[in-house]
Protein backbone atom coordinates (compact mmCIF):
# COMPACT_ATOMS: atom_id res chain seq x y z
CA UNK A 1 0.00 0.00 0.00
CA UNK A 2 0.98 3.83 -0.96
CA UNK A 3 0.72 6.47 1.16
CA UNK A 4 0.26 8.13 -1.89
CA UNK A 5 -2.13 6.07 -3.85
CA UNK A 6 -4.36 8.49 -5.70
CA UNK A 7 -6.74 5.33 -7.28
CA UNK A 8 -7.97 2.73 -5.94
CA UNK A 9 -9.43 -0.61 -8.21
CA UNK A 10 -9.87 -1.22 -11.68
CA UNK A 11 -11.91 1.79 -13.47
CA UNK A 12 -13.49 -1.22 -15.99
CA UNK A 13 -14.65 -3.23 -13.55
CA UNK A 14 -15.91 -0.71 -11.57
CA UNK A 15 -18.14 1.28 -14.33
CA UNK A 16 -19.25 -2.41 -15.13
CA UNK A 17 -20.82 -3.03 -11.95
CA UNK A 18 -21.94 0.56 -11.52
CA UNK A 19 -23.96 0.14 -15.37
CA UNK A 20 -25.34 -3.47 -14.01
CA UNK A 21 -26.45 -1.71 -10.70
CA UNK A 22 -27.95 0.97 -12.50
CA UNK A 23 -29.44 -1.06 -15.49
CA UNK A 24 -31.16 -3.09 -12.86
CA UNK A 25 -32.99 -0.88 -11.17
CA UNK A 26 -34.03 1.15 -14.07
CA UNK A 27 -35.98 -2.37 -14.76
CA UNK A 28 -37.16 -2.47 -11.58
CA UNK A 29 -38.83 0.97 -11.64
CA UNK A 30 -40.24 0.15 -15.62
CA UNK A 31 -41.83 -2.96 -14.19
CA UNK A 32 -43.39 -1.53 -11.37
CA UNK A 33 -44.75 1.99 -12.26
CA UNK A 34 -46.55 1.13 -15.20
CA UNK A 35 -49.98 2.61 -15.39
CA UNK A 36 -49.10 5.09 -12.53
CA UNK A 37 -50.26 8.46 -14.14
CA UNK A 38 -52.38 9.35 -10.94
CA UNK A 39 -51.30 12.32 -8.41
CA UNK A 40 -51.74 9.94 -5.74
CA UNK A 41 -49.44 6.78 -7.77
CA UNK A 42 -47.06 9.53 -8.71
CA UNK A 43 -46.72 10.89 -5.04
CA UNK A 44 -47.35 8.72 -2.81
CA UNK A 45 -47.19 5.04 -4.80
CA UNK A 46 -51.37 4.61 -4.50
CA UNK A 47 -50.48 4.55 -0.61
CA UNK A 48 -50.16 0.52 -1.22
CA UNK A 49 -46.98 -0.51 0.24
CA UNK A 50 -47.08 -2.33 4.20
CA UNK A 51 -45.08 -0.79 7.36
CA UNK A 52 -42.32 -3.55 6.65
CA UNK A 53 -42.28 -2.72 2.98
CA UNK A 54 -41.94 1.00 3.89
CA UNK A 55 -39.73 0.66 6.95
CA UNK A 56 -37.30 -0.92 4.99
CA UNK A 57 -37.64 1.96 2.30
CA UNK A 58 -37.42 4.39 4.56
CA UNK A 59 -34.25 2.80 5.70
CA UNK A 60 -32.86 3.04 2.13
CA UNK A 61 -34.43 6.68 1.65
CA UNK A 62 -32.20 7.50 5.12
CA UNK A 63 -28.81 5.30 4.87
CA UNK A 64 -27.25 7.90 2.24
CA UNK A 65 -23.82 8.69 1.04
CA UNK A 66 -23.73 10.57 4.51
CA UNK A 67 -24.39 7.77 6.07
CA UNK A 68 -21.92 5.41 4.51
CA UNK A 69 -19.33 8.06 2.86
CA UNK A 70 -19.66 10.83 5.42
CA UNK A 71 -19.93 9.32 9.10
CA UNK A 72 -17.47 6.69 8.02
CA UNK A 73 -14.92 9.32 6.94
CA UNK A 74 -15.49 10.89 9.79
CA UNK A 75 -14.95 8.46 12.67
CA UNK A 76 -11.91 7.58 10.35
CA UNK A 77 -10.54 11.09 11.42
CA UNK A 78 -12.21 12.07 14.46
CA UNK A 79 -13.58 9.09 16.30
CA UNK A 80 -15.72 9.75 19.15
CA UNK A 81 -16.73 12.78 17.80
CA UNK A 82 -17.60 11.55 14.00
CA UNK A 83 -19.63 9.24 15.29
CA UNK A 84 -21.80 11.99 17.09
CA UNK A 85 -23.34 12.35 13.50
CA UNK A 86 -24.46 8.13 13.99
CA UNK A 87 -26.37 8.76 17.41
CA UNK A 88 -27.56 11.45 16.55
CA UNK A 89 -29.38 10.50 13.49
CA UNK A 90 -30.47 7.33 15.29
CA UNK A 91 -31.77 8.86 18.29
CA UNK A 92 -33.85 11.39 16.07
CA UNK A 93 -35.93 8.30 14.97
CA UNK A 94 -37.75 8.22 18.64
CA UNK A 95 -38.84 11.74 18.02
CA UNK A 96 -40.13 10.60 14.59
CA UNK A 97 -41.93 7.51 16.08
CA UNK A 98 -43.74 8.65 19.07
CA UNK A 99 -44.60 11.82 18.58
CA UNK A 100 -44.87 12.97 14.44
CA UNK A 101 -45.86 9.30 12.60
CA UNK A 102 -49.11 8.37 13.36
CA UNK A 103 -51.16 11.89 13.30
CA UNK A 104 -48.93 13.08 10.78
CA UNK A 105 -50.48 10.08 8.76
CA UNK A 106 -53.64 10.81 9.64
CA UNK A 107 -53.76 14.65 9.04
CA UNK A 108 -52.04 14.08 5.72
CA UNK A 109 -52.30 13.53 2.29
CA UNK A 110 -49.47 13.89 -0.02
CA UNK A 111 -46.82 16.99 1.40
CA UNK A 112 -45.55 18.51 4.74
CA UNK A 113 -48.22 21.65 3.67
CA UNK A 114 -51.05 19.38 3.65
CA UNK A 115 -50.98 18.70 7.63
CA UNK A 116 -49.71 22.36 8.23
CA UNK A 117 -53.06 23.87 6.33
CA UNK A 118 -55.05 21.11 7.72
CA UNK A 119 -56.94 23.79 9.96
CA UNK A 120 -54.87 26.97 8.78
CA UNK A 121 -55.47 29.58 5.68
CA UNK A 122 -54.21 27.59 2.90
CA UNK A 123 -52.22 29.45 0.94
CA UNK A 124 -49.79 31.59 3.33
CA UNK A 125 -49.51 28.00 5.10
CA UNK A 126 -48.31 26.29 1.88
CA UNK A 127 -46.28 28.71 0.39
CA UNK A 128 -44.43 28.93 3.71
CA UNK A 129 -43.79 25.09 4.15
CA UNK A 130 -43.49 24.29 -0.04
CA UNK A 131 -40.56 27.20 0.15
CA UNK A 132 -38.74 25.11 3.36
CA UNK A 133 -39.30 21.91 1.88
CA UNK A 134 -37.48 23.22 -1.32
CA UNK A 135 -34.54 24.65 0.88
CA UNK A 136 -34.10 21.23 2.81
CA UNK A 137 -34.07 19.03 0.27
CA UNK A 138 -31.69 21.46 -2.17
CA UNK A 139 -28.99 21.14 0.62
CA UNK A 140 -29.75 17.51 1.06
CA UNK A 141 -29.28 16.40 -2.48
CA UNK A 142 -26.04 18.93 -2.67
CA UNK A 143 -24.85 16.15 -0.16
CA UNK A 144 -25.78 13.15 -2.25
CA UNK A 145 -24.50 14.91 -5.40
CA UNK A 146 -21.42 16.38 -3.83
CA UNK A 147 -21.15 11.83 -2.56
CA UNK A 148 -22.04 10.83 -6.06
CA UNK A 149 -18.80 12.73 -7.13
CA UNK A 150 -16.09 11.71 -4.61
CA UNK A 151 -17.36 8.17 -5.02
CA UNK A 152 -17.22 7.99 -8.69
CA UNK A 153 -14.13 10.41 -9.31
CA UNK A 154 -12.34 7.90 -6.64
CA UNK A 155 -13.12 4.61 -8.65
CA UNK A 156 -12.74 5.70 -11.66
CA UNK A 157 -9.33 7.55 -10.96
CA UNK A 158 -10.62 10.56 -12.18
CA UNK A 159 -8.66 14.29 -10.68
CA UNK A 160 -9.54 16.88 -12.89
CA UNK A 161 -12.05 18.59 -11.52
CA UNK A 162 -13.85 18.79 -15.04
CA UNK A 163 -14.28 15.37 -15.54
CA UNK A 164 -15.91 15.52 -11.55
CA UNK A 165 -18.09 17.74 -12.60
CA UNK A 166 -18.73 15.54 -15.60
CA UNK A 167 -19.64 12.74 -13.16
CA UNK A 168 -22.16 14.77 -11.13
CA UNK A 169 -23.78 15.35 -13.98
CA UNK A 170 -24.75 12.21 -15.03
CA UNK A 171 -25.92 11.32 -11.85
CA UNK A 172 -28.79 14.31 -11.37
CA UNK A 173 -29.67 13.14 -15.27
CA UNK A 174 -30.18 9.13 -13.88
CA UNK A 175 -32.08 10.61 -10.78
CA UNK A 176 -34.27 12.97 -13.36
CA UNK A 177 -35.10 9.71 -15.38
CA UNK A 178 -35.85 7.42 -12.01
CA UNK A 179 -38.49 9.69 -10.40
CA UNK A 180 -40.15 10.60 -14.32
CA UNK A 181 -39.88 6.94 -14.98
CA UNK A 182 -41.03 5.57 -11.80
CA UNK A 183 -42.78 8.18 -9.67
CA UNK A 184 -43.01 7.47 -5.79
CA UNK A 185 -43.67 3.70 -6.80
CA UNK A 186 -40.54 2.56 -8.74
CA UNK A 187 -38.55 4.94 -6.40
CA UNK A 188 -39.53 2.70 -3.12
CA UNK A 189 -38.53 -0.24 -4.47
CA UNK A 190 -35.47 0.64 -5.83
CA UNK A 191 -34.91 2.14 -2.29
CA UNK A 192 -35.44 -1.03 -0.77
CA UNK A 193 -33.10 -2.98 -2.37
CA UNK A 194 -30.66 -0.65 -2.07
CA UNK A 195 -31.15 -0.53 1.64
CA UNK A 196 -31.10 -4.27 2.22
CA UNK A 197 -27.96 -4.51 -0.15
CA UNK A 198 -26.22 -1.59 1.98
CA UNK A 199 -26.87 -3.36 5.03
CA UNK A 200 -25.30 -6.48 3.73
CA UNK A 201 -22.78 -4.87 2.44
CA UNK A 202 -21.84 -2.76 5.78
CA UNK A 203 -22.55 -6.06 7.83
CA UNK A 204 -19.72 -8.26 5.70
CA UNK A 205 -17.57 -4.70 6.35
CA UNK A 206 -18.09 -4.76 9.73
CA UNK A 207 -17.40 -8.70 10.60
CA UNK A 208 -14.50 -8.75 8.55
CA UNK A 209 -12.78 -6.07 10.20
CA UNK A 210 -13.71 -7.37 13.81
CA UNK A 211 -12.24 -10.37 12.37
CA UNK A 212 -9.17 -8.75 11.44
CA UNK A 213 -8.93 -8.19 15.05
CA UNK A 214 -9.89 -11.12 17.19
CA UNK A 215 -12.93 -9.79 17.22
CA UNK A 216 -11.64 -7.15 20.13
CA UNK A 217 -13.15 -3.92 19.44
CA UNK A 218 -10.38 -2.48 21.72
CA UNK A 219 -7.78 -3.88 19.89
CA UNK A 220 -9.21 -2.44 16.67
CA UNK A 221 -9.71 1.15 17.94
CA UNK A 222 -5.82 1.06 19.86
CA UNK A 223 -4.52 -0.28 16.42
CA UNK A 224 -6.20 2.87 14.65
CA UNK A 225 -4.77 5.76 17.47
CA UNK A 226 -1.32 4.25 16.96
CA UNK A 227 -1.50 3.82 13.18
CA UNK A 228 -2.95 8.08 13.52
CA UNK A 229 0.07 9.08 15.52
CA UNK A 230 2.46 7.57 13.94
CA UNK A 231 1.49 8.99 10.31
CA UNK A 232 0.47 12.69 11.76
CA UNK A 233 1.39 13.05 15.30
CA UNK A 234 -1.56 13.24 17.96
CA UNK A 235 -4.11 12.54 15.02
CA UNK A 236 -5.00 9.23 16.82
CA UNK A 237 -5.41 10.74 20.17
CA UNK A 238 -8.15 12.75 18.52
CA UNK A 239 -9.98 9.18 17.95
CA UNK A 240 -10.09 8.16 21.59
CA UNK A 241 -10.82 11.20 23.15
CA UNK A 242 -13.98 12.60 22.96
CA UNK A 243 -14.89 16.38 22.20
CA UNK A 244 -11.54 16.68 20.87
CA UNK A 245 -12.90 18.66 17.62
CA UNK A 246 -16.57 19.61 19.12
CA UNK A 247 -15.35 20.12 22.89
CA UNK A 248 -13.66 23.85 21.69
CA UNK A 249 -16.61 24.95 21.39
CA UNK A 250 -19.63 23.82 23.45
CA UNK A 251 -22.66 26.08 22.59
CA UNK A 252 -22.09 24.40 18.24
CA UNK A 253 -21.40 20.99 20.17
CA UNK A 254 -25.31 21.41 21.93
CA UNK A 255 -26.52 22.89 18.86
CA UNK A 256 -25.15 20.02 16.58
CA UNK A 257 -26.93 17.41 18.65
CA UNK A 258 -29.94 19.43 18.49
CA UNK A 259 -30.26 19.48 15.03
CA UNK A 260 -29.26 15.94 14.46
CA UNK A 261 -32.00 14.79 17.02
CA UNK A 262 -34.78 17.23 15.97
CA UNK A 263 -34.02 17.13 12.57
CA UNK A 264 -35.03 14.02 11.30
CA UNK A 265 -38.74 14.39 12.22
CA UNK A 266 -38.72 17.55 10.19
CA UNK A 267 -37.21 16.22 6.93
CA UNK A 268 -39.58 16.33 3.92
CA UNK A 269 -39.00 13.49 2.36
CA UNK A 270 -38.99 11.23 5.05
CA UNK A 271 -42.37 12.65 6.09
CA UNK A 272 -43.41 12.17 2.73
CA UNK A 273 -42.77 8.22 3.38
CA UNK A 274 -45.35 7.96 6.29
CA UNK A 275 -48.06 8.51 3.31
CA UNK A 276 -47.02 5.67 1.08
CA UNK A 277 -48.98 3.45 3.23
CA UNK A 278 -52.75 2.35 4.00
CA UNK A 279 -53.12 3.36 7.77
CA UNK A 280 -51.39 5.58 10.51
CA UNK A 281 -50.76 1.83 12.48
CA UNK A 282 -48.88 1.07 9.35
CA UNK A 283 -47.00 4.63 9.70
CA UNK A 284 -45.97 3.32 13.33
CA UNK A 285 -44.88 -0.25 12.36
CA UNK A 286 -43.14 1.31 9.43
CA UNK A 287 -40.67 3.56 11.83
CA UNK A 288 -40.27 0.49 13.76
CA UNK A 289 -38.84 -1.57 11.07
CA UNK A 290 -36.62 1.73 10.40
CA UNK A 291 -35.49 1.90 13.95
CA UNK A 292 -33.89 -1.34 13.80
CA UNK A 293 -32.50 -1.47 10.52
CA UNK A 294 -30.80 2.34 10.69
CA UNK A 295 -29.38 1.11 14.01
CA UNK A 296 -27.75 -2.08 13.35
CA UNK A 297 -26.51 -0.30 9.93
CA UNK A 298 -24.85 2.65 12.64
CA UNK A 299 -23.51 -0.05 14.85
CA UNK A 300 -21.45 -0.68 11.82
CA UNK A 301 -20.25 2.73 10.80
CA UNK A 302 -18.45 2.63 13.81
CA UNK A 303 -16.29 -0.17 13.29
CA UNK A 304 -16.28 0.41 9.65
CA UNK A 305 -14.21 4.41 10.75
CA UNK A 306 -12.16 2.95 13.25
CA UNK A 307 -11.13 -0.03 10.91
CA UNK A 308 -10.35 2.80 7.81
CA UNK A 309 -7.97 4.55 10.39
CA UNK A 310 -6.44 1.49 11.41
CA UNK A 311 -5.86 -0.39 7.90
CA UNK A 312 -5.28 1.94 5.43
CA UNK A 313 -4.51 4.84 7.29
CA UNK A 314 -5.70 8.83 7.70
CA UNK A 315 -3.01 9.86 5.04
CA UNK A 316 -3.58 7.34 2.18
CA UNK A 317 -7.53 8.19 2.78
CA UNK A 318 -6.39 11.73 2.75
CA UNK A 319 -4.50 11.65 -0.35
CA UNK A 320 -8.06 10.25 -2.26
CA UNK A 321 -10.41 11.69 -4.53
CA UNK A 322 -13.11 12.99 -1.40
CA UNK A 323 -10.36 12.91 1.32
CA UNK A 324 -12.14 11.67 4.26
CA UNK A 325 -15.51 10.89 2.11
CA UNK A 326 -13.47 7.92 0.44
CA UNK A 327 -12.30 6.28 4.12
CA UNK A 328 -15.32 3.66 3.24
CA UNK A 329 -14.58 2.66 0.16
CA UNK A 330 -10.75 2.61 0.59
CA UNK A 331 -11.26 0.09 3.23
CA UNK A 332 -13.53 -2.29 0.85
CA UNK A 333 -10.20 -2.61 -1.43
CA UNK A 334 -7.32 -2.92 1.05
CA UNK A 335 -9.28 -5.16 3.31
CA UNK A 336 -8.96 -8.15 1.50
CA UNK A 337 -5.11 -7.11 0.57
CA UNK A 338 -5.57 -4.36 -2.49
CA UNK A 339 -5.14 -7.50 -4.73
CA UNK A 340 -7.82 -8.96 -7.32
CA UNK A 341 -10.28 -9.88 -4.29
CA UNK A 342 -9.96 -6.05 -3.14
CA UNK A 343 -10.53 -4.78 -6.21
CA UNK A 344 -13.87 -6.91 -6.84
CA UNK A 345 -15.22 -6.55 -3.39
CA UNK A 346 -14.79 -2.30 -3.64
CA UNK A 347 -16.58 -2.69 -6.61
CA UNK A 348 -19.70 -4.53 -5.32
CA UNK A 349 -19.80 -1.85 -2.14
CA UNK A 350 -19.19 1.20 -4.37
CA UNK A 351 -21.68 -0.44 -6.84
CA UNK A 352 -23.77 -0.74 -3.74
CA UNK A 353 -23.06 3.23 -2.64
CA UNK A 354 -23.46 4.79 -5.63
CA UNK A 355 -27.41 3.02 -5.72
CA UNK A 356 -27.87 4.34 -2.25
CA UNK A 357 -26.97 8.19 -4.08
CA UNK A 358 -29.26 7.63 -6.80
CA UNK A 359 -32.37 5.98 -4.82
CA UNK A 360 -32.03 8.98 -2.13
CA UNK A 361 -31.87 11.89 -4.83
CA UNK A 362 -34.39 10.28 -6.71
CA UNK A 363 -36.55 10.25 -3.27
CA UNK A 364 -35.66 14.12 -2.71
CA UNK A 365 -36.76 14.83 -6.17
CA UNK A 366 -40.14 13.78 -5.98
CA UNK A 367 -40.57 14.83 -2.65
CA UNK A 368 -39.71 18.77 -3.69
CA UNK A 369 -41.71 17.93 -7.32
CA UNK A 370 -44.66 17.17 -5.19
CA UNK A 371 -44.15 20.34 -2.70
CA UNK A 372 -43.94 22.33 -5.62
CA UNK A 373 -46.38 21.30 -7.84
CA UNK A 374 -48.98 20.36 -5.36
CA UNK A 375 -48.39 22.93 -2.69
CA UNK A 376 -47.66 25.91 -5.29
CA UNK A 377 -48.98 25.22 -8.48
CA UNK A 378 -52.23 23.28 -7.63
CA UNK A 379 -53.57 24.75 -4.13
CA UNK A 380 -51.51 28.54 -4.41
CA UNK A 381 -51.68 29.13 -8.03
CA UNK A 382 -55.35 27.20 -9.18
CA UNK A 383 -56.85 27.54 -5.71
CA UNK A 384 -57.03 23.43 -5.03
CA UNK A 385 -58.63 23.52 -8.45
CA UNK A 386 -56.14 22.22 -11.13
CA UNK A 387 -56.51 19.26 -12.99
CA UNK A 388 -54.56 16.03 -11.68
CA UNK A 389 -52.71 15.04 -15.47
CA UNK A 390 -51.69 19.18 -15.21
CA UNK A 391 -50.44 18.83 -11.62
CA UNK A 392 -48.67 15.54 -12.48
CA UNK A 393 -46.91 17.05 -15.39
CA UNK A 394 -45.89 20.13 -13.29
CA UNK A 395 -44.09 18.05 -10.42
CA UNK A 396 -42.23 16.07 -14.04
CA UNK A 397 -41.11 19.57 -15.14
CA UNK A 398 -40.15 20.86 -11.96
CA UNK A 399 -38.25 17.12 -11.03
CA UNK A 400 -35.73 18.40 -14.09
CA UNK A 401 -35.79 21.90 -12.67
CA UNK A 402 -34.62 20.44 -9.40
CA UNK A 403 -31.87 17.97 -10.97
CA UNK A 404 -30.29 20.89 -12.96
CA UNK A 405 -29.72 23.09 -9.79
CA UNK A 406 -28.78 19.96 -8.15
CA UNK A 407 -26.12 19.29 -10.31
CA UNK A 408 -24.51 22.48 -9.96
CA UNK A 409 -24.93 22.90 -6.56
CA UNK A 410 -23.09 19.44 -6.02
CA UNK A 411 -20.38 20.49 -8.29
CA UNK A 412 -19.87 23.67 -5.98
CA UNK A 413 -19.89 21.43 -3.29
CA UNK A 414 -18.12 18.27 -4.08
CA UNK A 415 -15.00 19.37 -1.65
CA UNK A 416 -16.95 18.90 1.37
CA UNK A 417 -17.82 16.49 4.16
CA UNK A 418 -20.58 14.76 3.29
CA UNK A 419 -22.11 14.18 6.79
CA UNK A 420 -21.46 18.19 7.68
CA UNK A 421 -23.77 19.09 4.09
CA UNK A 422 -26.17 16.91 5.38
CA UNK A 423 -25.94 18.74 8.86
CA UNK A 424 -27.19 21.66 7.17
CA UNK A 425 -29.85 19.80 5.99
CA UNK A 426 -31.27 18.81 9.35
CA UNK A 427 -30.51 22.32 11.07
CA UNK A 428 -32.84 23.85 8.76
CA UNK A 429 -35.68 21.14 9.13
CA UNK A 430 -34.94 21.12 13.14
CA UNK A 431 -35.51 25.14 12.71
CA UNK A 432 -38.21 25.92 10.70
CA UNK A 433 -40.39 21.94 9.80
CA UNK A 434 -40.96 20.44 13.06
CA UNK A 435 -41.70 23.37 15.44
CA UNK A 436 -44.84 24.07 13.23
CA UNK A 437 -45.16 20.44 12.65
CA UNK A 438 -45.42 19.66 16.41
CA UNK A 439 -47.71 23.26 17.85
CA UNK A 440 -50.08 22.20 14.29
CA UNK A 441 -50.06 18.18 15.84
CA UNK A 442 -50.59 19.27 19.30
CA UNK A 443 -51.66 22.95 20.63
CA UNK A 444 -55.08 23.58 19.47
CA UNK A 445 -54.87 27.60 19.74
CA UNK A 446 -51.91 27.54 17.13
CA UNK A 447 -53.03 29.49 14.22
CA UNK A 448 -52.01 30.36 10.49
CA UNK A 449 -49.56 33.53 12.11
CA UNK A 450 -48.02 31.38 13.97
CA UNK A 451 -47.64 28.65 11.55
CA UNK A 452 -46.20 31.00 9.23
CA UNK A 453 -43.41 33.04 11.51
CA UNK A 454 -42.58 29.28 12.53
CA UNK A 455 -41.30 28.99 9.32
CA UNK A 456 -40.01 31.69 7.99
CA UNK A 457 -37.99 32.70 11.21
CA UNK A 458 -36.72 29.24 11.52
CA UNK A 459 -35.68 28.95 7.95
CA UNK A 460 -34.52 32.60 7.91
CA UNK A 461 -32.28 32.47 10.88
CA UNK A 462 -30.74 28.93 9.43
CA UNK A 463 -29.99 29.98 6.36
CA UNK A 464 -28.53 33.31 7.53
CA UNK A 465 -26.26 31.70 10.40
CA UNK A 466 -25.31 28.53 8.10
CA UNK A 467 -24.06 31.68 5.09
CA UNK A 468 -22.16 33.35 7.86
CA UNK A 469 -20.62 29.98 9.43
CA UNK A 470 -16.63 29.53 9.39
CA UNK A 471 -17.53 26.52 6.90
CA UNK A 472 -18.98 29.00 4.31
CA UNK A 473 -17.33 32.10 4.62
CA UNK A 474 -13.82 30.72 5.96
CA UNK A 475 -10.98 31.33 2.80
Amino acid sequence: MTALQTTLGTPWLNITIFAVFVLITLVIVIRVSRGGRKGKDFYTGGGSFSGRQNGIAIAGDYLSAASFLGIAGAVAFYGYDGLLYSIGFLVAWLVALLLVAEPLRNTGKYTMADVLSFRMQNKPVRTAAAISTLAVSFFYLLAQMAGAGTLVALLLGISADFAQMGVIAIVGLLMIAYVLIGGMKGTTWVQMIKAVLLIIGAGILFFWVLGRFGFNLSDLMGAAAAKGNSEVAGSGDKLLNAMSKYGTNKLGFISLSIALVLGTAGLPHVLMRFYTVPSAKEARRSVSWAISLIGAFYLFTLVLGFGAAAIVGQKTINALPGKSNAAAPALAFYLPGAGTAGTVFLAIISGVAFATILAVVAGLAITASASFAHDIYNAVLKDGKADPTSEVKVARATVVVIGVLAIFGGIAARSLNIAFLVSLAFAVAASANLPSILFSLYWKRFNTRGTVLSIYGGLISALVLIFFSPAVMAP
